[in-house]
Protein backbone atom coordinates (compact mmCIF):
# COMPACT_ATOMS: atom_id res chain seq x y z
CA UNK A 1 0.00 0.00 0.00
CA UNK A 2 1.39 3.34 -0.75
CA UNK A 3 -0.81 4.94 1.82
CA UNK A 4 -1.59 8.06 0.08
CA UNK A 5 -4.78 8.46 1.49
CA UNK A 6 -5.16 10.23 4.97
CA UNK A 7 -8.12 7.52 6.01
CA UNK A 8 -6.59 4.24 7.24
CA UNK A 9 -8.46 1.42 6.97
CA UNK A 10 -6.47 -0.83 9.11
CA UNK A 11 -7.62 1.49 11.72
CA UNK A 12 -10.86 1.21 11.83
CA UNK A 13 -11.63 -2.45 11.09
CA UNK A 14 -8.92 -5.07 12.37
CA UNK A 15 -7.24 -7.34 9.17
CA UNK A 16 -7.15 -10.31 11.74
CA UNK A 17 -9.28 -12.16 10.53
CA UNK A 18 -8.33 -11.16 6.18
CA UNK A 19 -5.81 -13.57 5.00
CA UNK A 20 -5.75 -11.28 1.83
CA UNK A 21 -5.82 -7.81 3.34
CA UNK A 22 -2.92 -9.22 5.56
CA UNK A 23 -1.17 -9.54 2.09
CA UNK A 24 -1.55 -6.30 1.05
CA UNK A 25 0.11 -4.71 3.75
CA UNK A 26 3.73 -3.82 3.27
CA UNK A 27 6.12 -6.24 5.67
CA UNK A 28 10.08 -4.92 6.01
CA UNK A 29 11.34 -8.09 3.75
CA UNK A 30 9.02 -6.71 1.16
CA UNK A 31 10.53 -3.30 0.95
CA UNK A 32 14.32 -4.52 1.13
CA UNK A 33 13.23 -6.79 -2.19
CA UNK A 34 12.05 -3.62 -3.81
CA UNK A 35 15.50 -2.03 -2.34
CA UNK A 36 17.39 -4.50 -3.62
CA UNK A 37 15.70 -4.38 -7.19
CA UNK A 38 15.69 -0.45 -7.45
CA UNK A 39 19.24 -0.96 -6.80
CA UNK A 40 19.76 -3.77 -8.90
CA UNK A 41 18.12 -1.81 -11.86
CA UNK A 42 20.35 1.22 -11.26
CA UNK A 43 23.21 -0.97 -11.43
CA UNK A 44 22.58 -2.66 -14.29
CA UNK A 45 21.27 0.61 -16.20
CA UNK A 46 24.90 2.05 -14.84
CA UNK A 47 26.98 -0.51 -16.51
CA UNK A 48 24.74 0.29 -19.98
CA UNK A 49 27.59 2.88 -20.14
CA UNK A 50 30.83 0.89 -19.30
CA UNK A 51 33.12 0.61 -22.19
CA UNK A 52 33.08 -2.45 -24.01
CA UNK A 53 35.63 -3.72 -26.37
CA UNK A 54 34.42 -4.95 -29.29
CA UNK A 55 36.30 -8.54 -30.51
CA UNK A 56 36.22 -11.20 -33.60
CA UNK A 57 37.06 -14.36 -32.10
CA UNK A 58 38.32 -17.32 -33.85
CA UNK A 59 40.26 -21.05 -33.69
CA UNK A 60 43.55 -21.56 -34.64
CA UNK A 61 46.63 -23.27 -34.13
CA UNK A 62 50.05 -22.35 -33.23
CA UNK A 63 53.52 -22.69 -36.70
CA UNK A 64 56.05 -21.06 -37.39
CA UNK A 65 56.59 -17.42 -38.41
CA UNK A 66 59.28 -17.93 -41.18
CA UNK A 67 58.47 -20.50 -43.41
CA UNK A 68 62.03 -22.12 -43.30
CA UNK A 69 61.47 -23.04 -39.74
CA UNK A 70 58.31 -24.94 -40.73
CA UNK A 71 57.61 -28.58 -40.07
CA UNK A 72 58.72 -30.03 -43.70
CA UNK A 73 59.12 -33.45 -45.40
CA UNK A 74 62.32 -34.80 -46.92
CA UNK A 75 62.30 -36.12 -49.86
CA UNK A 76 64.53 -38.20 -51.82
CA UNK A 77 66.29 -36.89 -54.50
CA UNK A 78 67.19 -40.35 -56.43
CA UNK A 79 65.59 -43.53 -56.57
CA UNK A 80 67.41 -46.06 -54.66
CA UNK A 81 66.76 -48.77 -51.83
CA UNK A 82 67.15 -48.04 -48.26
CA UNK A 83 70.20 -49.35 -47.00
CA UNK A 84 70.61 -47.99 -43.55
CA UNK A 85 68.96 -45.26 -40.84
CA UNK A 86 70.81 -43.56 -38.68
CA UNK A 87 68.15 -41.70 -36.31
CA UNK A 88 65.08 -42.89 -34.65
CA UNK A 89 61.80 -40.90 -34.36
CA UNK A 90 61.98 -38.51 -31.81
CA UNK A 91 66.19 -37.85 -32.51
CA UNK A 92 67.58 -34.13 -32.25
CA UNK A 93 69.37 -34.20 -35.39
CA UNK A 94 71.38 -31.18 -35.90
CA UNK A 95 72.08 -29.44 -39.89
CA UNK A 96 74.13 -31.74 -42.62
CA UNK A 97 73.53 -35.01 -40.00
CA UNK A 98 73.16 -38.35 -41.89
CA UNK A 99 69.46 -39.38 -41.45
CA UNK A 100 69.31 -42.31 -44.07
CA UNK A 101 71.62 -43.66 -46.54
CA UNK A 102 70.47 -45.26 -50.22
CA UNK A 103 71.59 -47.82 -52.59
CA UNK A 104 71.40 -47.58 -56.05
CA UNK A 105 68.70 -49.40 -58.10
CA UNK A 106 69.32 -48.53 -61.58
CA UNK A 107 71.64 -50.32 -63.53
CA UNK A 108 73.59 -47.69 -65.40
CA UNK A 109 75.12 -46.62 -62.03
CA UNK A 110 75.88 -49.73 -60.45
CA UNK A 111 79.57 -49.36 -61.77
CA UNK A 112 81.73 -48.65 -58.85
CA UNK A 113 84.86 -47.04 -61.25
CA UNK A 114 81.58 -44.93 -62.68
CA UNK A 115 83.67 -42.15 -61.55
CA UNK A 116 86.63 -42.33 -62.95
CA UNK A 117 86.01 -43.91 -66.20
CA UNK A 118 83.49 -41.29 -66.53
CA UNK A 119 86.47 -38.91 -66.26
CA UNK A 120 89.01 -40.79 -68.55
CA UNK A 121 86.42 -39.73 -71.52
CA UNK A 122 86.53 -36.39 -70.68
CA UNK A 123 89.68 -36.62 -70.58
CA UNK A 124 89.72 -38.10 -74.08
CA UNK A 125 87.32 -36.01 -75.81
CA UNK A 126 89.35 -32.90 -74.08
CA UNK A 127 92.51 -34.50 -75.83
CA UNK A 128 90.52 -35.57 -78.98
CA UNK A 129 89.47 -31.76 -78.98
CA UNK A 130 92.95 -30.06 -78.87
CA UNK A 131 94.42 -32.33 -82.03
CA UNK A 132 91.46 -30.98 -83.81
CA UNK A 133 92.30 -27.80 -82.76
CA UNK A 134 96.10 -28.06 -83.22
CA UNK A 135 95.15 -29.05 -86.79
CA UNK A 136 92.59 -26.11 -87.48
CA UNK A 137 96.11 -24.20 -86.14
CA UNK A 138 98.40 -26.06 -89.14
CA UNK A 139 95.71 -25.47 -91.64
CA UNK A 140 95.58 -21.85 -90.86
CA UNK A 141 99.42 -21.72 -91.45
CA UNK A 142 99.32 -23.44 -94.86
CA UNK A 143 96.29 -20.70 -95.89
CA UNK A 144 98.78 -18.09 -95.07
CA UNK A 145 101.69 -20.23 -97.14
CA UNK A 146 99.42 -20.83 -99.85
CA UNK A 147 98.17 -17.21 -99.76
CA UNK A 148 101.98 -15.88 -99.18
CA UNK A 149 102.85 -18.21 -102.45
CA UNK A 150 100.25 -16.69 -104.85
CA UNK A 151 101.73 -13.48 -104.33
CA UNK A 152 105.06 -14.59 -105.44
CA UNK A 153 104.01 -16.52 -107.91
CA UNK A 154 102.13 -13.85 -109.20
CA UNK A 155 104.97 -11.69 -109.31
CA UNK A 156 106.61 -13.93 -110.89
CA UNK A 157 104.81 -14.40 -113.92
CA UNK A 158 104.21 -10.79 -114.24
CA UNK A 159 108.22 -10.37 -114.36
CA UNK A 160 107.54 -13.37 -117.35
CA UNK A 161 105.17 -12.31 -118.94
CA UNK A 162 107.04 -8.51 -118.79
CA UNK A 163 110.17 -10.49 -120.38
CA UNK A 164 107.69 -11.94 -122.84
CA UNK A 165 106.44 -8.93 -124.35
CA UNK A 166 109.63 -6.96 -124.33
CA UNK A 167 110.89 -10.41 -126.31
CA UNK A 168 107.85 -10.03 -128.82
CA UNK A 169 108.80 -6.35 -129.36
CA UNK A 170 112.40 -7.14 -130.21
CA UNK A 171 111.87 -9.68 -132.77
CA UNK A 172 109.11 -7.26 -133.83
CA UNK A 173 111.94 -4.84 -134.52
CA UNK A 174 114.70 -7.60 -136.12
CA UNK A 175 111.47 -8.53 -138.17
CA UNK A 176 110.74 -5.30 -139.58
CA UNK A 177 114.28 -5.17 -140.12
CA UNK A 178 114.52 -8.42 -141.81
CA UNK A 179 111.57 -7.51 -144.14
CA UNK A 180 113.40 -3.92 -145.16
CA UNK A 181 116.72 -6.18 -146.00
CA UNK A 182 114.36 -8.07 -147.91
CA UNK A 183 113.18 -5.19 -149.96
CA UNK A 184 116.55 -4.31 -150.36
CA UNK A 185 117.87 -7.45 -151.84
CA UNK A 186 114.96 -8.05 -154.26
CA UNK A 187 116.42 -4.42 -155.51
CA UNK A 188 120.05 -5.85 -155.70
CA UNK A 189 119.23 -8.76 -157.26
CA UNK A 190 117.01 -6.78 -159.81
CA UNK A 191 120.25 -4.53 -160.82
CA UNK A 192 122.48 -7.77 -160.56
CA UNK A 193 120.72 -9.31 -162.95
CA UNK A 194 120.41 -6.49 -165.22
CA UNK A 195 123.83 -5.80 -165.11
CA UNK A 196 124.74 -9.23 -166.15
CA UNK A 197 122.36 -8.92 -168.93
CA UNK A 198 124.41 -5.78 -170.03
CA UNK A 199 127.44 -8.00 -169.67
CA UNK A 200 128.48 -5.21 -166.86
CA UNK A 201 128.63 -7.90 -164.35
CA UNK A 202 129.81 -11.44 -164.43
CA UNK A 203 128.19 -14.53 -164.08
CA UNK A 204 130.05 -15.31 -160.62
CA UNK A 205 129.16 -11.69 -159.22
CA UNK A 206 125.58 -12.37 -160.26
CA UNK A 207 125.38 -15.82 -158.42
CA UNK A 208 127.14 -14.84 -155.30
CA UNK A 209 124.32 -11.80 -155.11
CA UNK A 210 121.39 -14.49 -155.58
CA UNK A 211 123.29 -16.05 -152.57
CA UNK A 212 123.10 -13.15 -150.44
CA UNK A 213 119.18 -12.70 -151.52
CA UNK A 214 118.35 -16.44 -150.34
CA UNK A 215 120.45 -15.27 -147.00
CA UNK A 216 118.36 -12.64 -146.68
CA UNK A 217 114.97 -14.01 -147.25
CA UNK A 218 116.16 -16.90 -144.81
CA UNK A 219 116.41 -14.26 -142.40
CA UNK A 220 112.91 -12.70 -142.56
CA UNK A 221 111.48 -16.13 -142.31
CA UNK A 222 113.59 -16.46 -139.59
CA UNK A 223 112.98 -13.00 -138.39
CA UNK A 224 109.34 -13.70 -138.86
CA UNK A 225 109.48 -17.45 -136.69
CA UNK A 226 111.07 -15.65 -133.72
CA UNK A 227 108.11 -13.45 -133.82
CA UNK A 228 105.57 -15.90 -133.81
CA UNK A 229 107.58 -17.87 -130.89
CA UNK A 230 107.61 -14.64 -128.80
CA UNK A 231 104.23 -14.49 -128.97
CA UNK A 232 103.42 -17.75 -128.42
CA UNK A 233 105.51 -17.09 -125.18
CA UNK A 234 103.76 -14.09 -123.91
CA UNK A 235 100.56 -15.88 -124.95
CA UNK A 236 101.32 -18.61 -122.60
CA UNK A 237 102.75 -15.87 -119.65
CA UNK A 238 99.18 -14.54 -120.07
CA UNK A 239 97.70 -18.23 -119.19
CA UNK A 240 100.25 -18.97 -116.55
CA UNK A 241 99.28 -15.62 -114.61
CA UNK A 242 95.67 -16.25 -114.93
CA UNK A 243 96.01 -20.13 -113.93
CA UNK A 244 98.39 -18.90 -111.21
CA UNK A 245 95.09 -17.30 -109.21
CA UNK A 246 92.63 -20.41 -110.23
CA UNK A 247 95.43 -22.78 -108.48
CA UNK A 248 95.46 -20.87 -105.45
CA UNK A 249 91.56 -20.40 -105.42
CA UNK A 250 91.24 -24.10 -105.86
CA UNK A 251 94.39 -24.75 -103.14
CA UNK A 252 92.50 -22.52 -100.80
CA UNK A 253 89.04 -24.09 -101.03
CA UNK A 254 90.34 -27.15 -100.50
CA UNK A 255 92.55 -25.90 -97.34
CA UNK A 256 89.59 -23.65 -95.83
CA UNK A 257 87.14 -26.77 -96.47
CA UNK A 258 89.51 -28.62 -94.47
CA UNK A 259 90.55 -26.29 -91.88
CA UNK A 260 86.11 -25.78 -91.34
CA UNK A 261 85.88 -29.45 -91.11
CA UNK A 262 88.44 -29.57 -88.18
CA UNK A 263 86.77 -27.00 -87.12
CA UNK A 264 83.25 -28.66 -86.64
CA UNK A 265 84.89 -31.84 -85.44
CA UNK A 266 87.22 -29.35 -83.04
CA UNK A 267 83.42 -28.20 -81.82
CA UNK A 268 81.54 -31.31 -81.99
CA UNK A 269 84.68 -33.20 -79.64
CA UNK A 270 84.10 -30.03 -77.42
CA UNK A 271 80.46 -30.53 -76.93
CA UNK A 272 81.01 -34.12 -76.28
CA UNK A 273 83.61 -33.00 -73.81
CA UNK A 274 81.09 -30.67 -71.77
CA UNK A 275 78.65 -32.88 -72.02
CA UNK A 276 80.97 -35.59 -70.38
CA UNK A 277 81.88 -32.95 -67.61
CA UNK A 278 78.10 -32.84 -67.05
CA UNK A 279 77.49 -36.40 -66.87
CA UNK A 280 80.61 -36.26 -64.17
CA UNK A 281 79.25 -33.75 -62.20
CA UNK A 282 76.22 -35.25 -62.32
CA UNK A 283 77.60 -38.39 -60.93
CA UNK A 284 79.39 -36.82 -58.35
CA UNK A 285 76.70 -35.21 -57.13
CA UNK A 286 74.24 -38.21 -57.49
CA UNK A 287 76.31 -39.91 -55.28
CA UNK A 288 75.98 -37.29 -52.71
CA UNK A 289 72.39 -37.68 -53.08
CA UNK A 290 72.93 -41.04 -51.44
CA UNK A 291 72.71 -40.02 -47.80
CA UNK A 292 69.51 -38.18 -47.11
CA UNK A 293 70.76 -35.39 -44.95
CA UNK A 294 68.98 -32.89 -42.27
CA UNK A 295 68.34 -29.69 -43.60
CA UNK A 296 68.56 -27.64 -40.73
CA UNK A 297 68.22 -28.09 -36.61
CA UNK A 298 65.21 -30.00 -35.49
CA UNK A 299 63.27 -33.25 -34.43
CA UNK A 300 62.52 -36.07 -36.57
CA UNK A 301 58.95 -35.97 -36.31
CA UNK A 302 57.44 -39.43 -38.39
CA UNK A 303 59.18 -41.62 -40.44
CA UNK A 304 56.96 -42.36 -43.70
CA UNK A 305 59.23 -44.89 -45.49
CA UNK A 306 60.39 -47.45 -42.93
CA UNK A 307 62.64 -50.65 -42.71
CA UNK A 308 65.23 -52.01 -44.89
CA UNK A 309 65.35 -52.79 -48.98
CA UNK A 310 62.30 -50.95 -49.13
CA UNK A 311 62.77 -49.39 -52.78
CA UNK A 312 61.54 -45.64 -53.03
CA UNK A 313 61.49 -43.03 -56.15
CA UNK A 314 62.63 -39.84 -56.99
CA UNK A 315 60.50 -37.40 -54.63
CA UNK A 316 58.97 -39.81 -51.96
CA UNK A 317 58.62 -38.78 -48.91
CA UNK A 318 61.24 -40.11 -46.48
CA UNK A 319 60.77 -38.27 -42.83
CA UNK A 320 59.32 -35.85 -41.61
CA UNK A 321 61.20 -33.05 -39.30
CA UNK A 322 60.39 -30.15 -36.93
CA UNK A 323 62.76 -27.39 -36.75
CA UNK A 324 64.03 -27.21 -32.76
CA UNK A 325 64.30 -22.57 -33.25
CA UNK A 326 62.06 -19.79 -34.93
CA UNK A 327 59.27 -17.79 -33.95
CA UNK A 328 56.20 -19.06 -32.75
CA UNK A 329 52.75 -17.84 -34.64
CA UNK A 330 49.22 -18.24 -34.59
CA UNK A 331 47.27 -19.11 -38.09
CA UNK A 332 44.03 -18.19 -37.50
CA UNK A 333 41.12 -18.12 -39.98
CA UNK A 334 38.35 -15.49 -40.32
CA UNK A 335 35.02 -14.45 -42.43
CA UNK A 336 35.07 -12.12 -45.37
CA UNK A 337 32.54 -10.38 -43.78
CA UNK A 338 35.22 -9.58 -40.66
CA UNK A 339 38.08 -9.05 -43.66
CA UNK A 340 38.01 -5.43 -43.43
CA UNK A 341 38.12 -4.69 -39.69
CA UNK A 342 41.80 -6.65 -39.65
CA UNK A 343 44.40 -5.09 -40.27
CA UNK A 344 48.89 -5.40 -39.54
CA UNK A 345 49.62 -4.67 -36.16
CA UNK A 346 46.02 -5.01 -35.08
CA UNK A 347 46.31 -6.72 -30.93
CA UNK A 348 44.88 -10.04 -30.73
CA UNK A 349 44.81 -12.08 -27.01
CA UNK A 350 44.78 -15.97 -27.15
CA UNK A 351 43.89 -18.87 -25.22
CA UNK A 352 45.94 -21.57 -25.77
CA UNK A 353 45.20 -25.28 -25.37
CA UNK A 354 46.32 -26.78 -21.99
CA UNK A 355 46.73 -23.05 -20.21
CA UNK A 356 43.88 -22.22 -17.81
CA UNK A 357 42.31 -18.76 -18.70
CA UNK A 358 39.52 -16.63 -17.10
CA UNK A 359 37.89 -14.51 -20.18
CA UNK A 360 36.21 -11.91 -19.96
CA UNK A 361 35.94 -11.11 -24.13
CA UNK A 362 34.58 -7.03 -23.48
CA UNK A 363 36.72 -6.33 -20.93
CA UNK A 364 40.46 -7.92 -21.83
CA UNK A 365 41.73 -5.78 -18.94
CA UNK A 366 39.86 -7.87 -16.32
CA UNK A 367 41.17 -11.36 -18.51
CA UNK A 368 43.68 -13.65 -16.83
CA UNK A 369 45.98 -16.36 -18.70
CA UNK A 370 45.88 -15.30 -21.89
CA UNK A 371 48.75 -14.30 -24.39
CA UNK A 372 48.93 -11.13 -26.67
CA UNK A 373 49.98 -11.00 -29.91
CA UNK A 374 50.41 -8.87 -33.17
CA UNK A 375 48.95 -9.75 -36.65
CA UNK A 376 52.05 -9.77 -38.86
CA UNK A 377 50.15 -10.74 -42.26
CA UNK A 378 46.91 -11.23 -43.78
CA UNK A 379 45.99 -13.46 -47.02
CA UNK A 380 44.80 -11.60 -50.15
CA UNK A 381 42.68 -14.45 -51.10
CA UNK A 382 40.13 -16.79 -49.58
CA UNK A 383 41.05 -20.33 -48.64
CA UNK A 384 39.08 -23.77 -49.81
CA UNK A 385 36.52 -22.90 -46.85
CA UNK A 386 36.12 -19.16 -48.02
CA UNK A 387 38.10 -17.92 -45.00
CA UNK A 388 41.19 -15.76 -45.02
CA UNK A 389 44.07 -16.96 -43.24
CA UNK A 390 45.83 -14.26 -40.84
CA UNK A 391 48.98 -14.76 -39.56
CA UNK A 392 49.53 -13.36 -35.51
CA UNK A 393 53.12 -13.54 -34.44
CA UNK A 394 54.09 -12.56 -30.51
CA UNK A 395 53.71 -9.44 -29.01
CA UNK A 396 57.12 -8.16 -27.92
CA UNK A 397 54.78 -6.02 -24.98
CA UNK A 398 53.19 -8.72 -23.57
CA UNK A 399 54.01 -11.58 -21.55
CA UNK A 400 56.53 -14.17 -23.65
CA UNK A 401 54.26 -17.35 -24.66
CA UNK A 402 55.71 -20.56 -23.01
CA UNK A 403 58.27 -22.02 -23.47
CA UNK A 404 56.61 -25.71 -23.83
CA UNK A 405 54.11 -24.29 -26.24
CA UNK A 406 54.57 -26.86 -29.41
CA UNK A 407 53.24 -26.41 -33.38
CA UNK A 408 50.14 -27.84 -33.92
CA UNK A 409 48.56 -26.97 -30.64
CA UNK A 410 44.89 -24.99 -30.75
CA UNK A 411 44.55 -21.42 -29.84
CA UNK A 412 41.41 -19.58 -29.31
CA UNK A 413 41.91 -16.23 -30.68
CA UNK A 414 40.08 -12.85 -30.08
CA UNK A 415 40.97 -9.87 -31.68
CA UNK A 416 40.35 -7.07 -30.48
CA UNK A 417 38.61 -4.01 -31.96
CA UNK A 418 37.23 -0.75 -30.99
CA UNK A 419 35.62 0.33 -27.28
CA UNK A 420 32.55 1.04 -27.18
CA UNK A 421 29.74 1.59 -24.04
CA UNK A 422 28.07 -1.85 -23.61
CA UNK A 423 24.04 -0.29 -24.38
CA UNK A 424 25.62 0.29 -27.78
CA UNK A 425 27.02 -2.85 -28.14
CA UNK A 426 24.06 -4.64 -27.13
CA UNK A 427 22.02 -2.04 -29.80
CA UNK A 428 24.37 -3.65 -32.25
CA UNK A 429 24.26 -7.03 -31.70
CA UNK A 430 20.41 -7.01 -31.52
CA UNK A 431 20.44 -5.25 -35.20
CA UNK A 432 22.97 -7.35 -36.49
CA UNK A 433 24.98 -4.19 -37.48
CA UNK A 434 29.01 -4.74 -38.11
CA UNK A 435 31.47 -4.19 -35.80
CA UNK A 436 32.76 -0.26 -36.14
CA UNK A 437 35.49 0.38 -38.82
CA UNK A 438 37.22 3.17 -37.44
CA UNK A 439 39.02 3.61 -34.42
CA UNK A 440 37.63 6.30 -31.91
CA UNK A 441 41.05 8.18 -32.56
CA UNK A 442 40.05 8.32 -36.02
CA UNK A 443 36.76 9.38 -35.39
CA UNK A 444 37.80 11.91 -33.43
CA UNK A 445 39.60 13.10 -36.38
CA UNK A 446 37.40 12.85 -39.20
CA UNK A 447 35.00 14.99 -36.14
CA UNK A 448 37.48 17.84 -35.88
CA UNK A 449 37.94 17.86 -40.06
CA UNK A 450 34.24 18.28 -40.36
CA UNK A 451 34.01 21.00 -37.95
Amino acid sequence: MLNISENIIKDRKPFEQSESLKMTLASAQKKRRVRILFVSCCIVFLMLFLPWTQYIRSKGYVTMLQPEHRAQTIQSVIAGRIDKWYVNEGSYVSKGDTIVSITEVKDEYFDSLLLPRTQLQVEAKNLSALSYKEKVKALDSQIAALERNNILRKEQARNKLQMAELEVESDSIRFEQAKVNYEIGIKQLERAEKLYEEGLRSLTDLETRRLKFQEVKASVIGAQNSLLSSRNSFISAQIELGAIDNDFSDKLAKAESDMYTAQSSQYDAEGSATKLENQYSNYEARKGFRHILAPQDGFIAEAIQVGLGETIKEGDQIVNIVPSNGDLAVEMYISPVDLPLMVVGKKVRFIFDGWPAIVFTGWPRLSNGTFGGVIVAIDQFAGTSNQFRVLVGEDPEEEAWPEVLRVGSGADGIALLNDVPVWYEIWRQLNGFPADYYTRIQKDKIASGKK
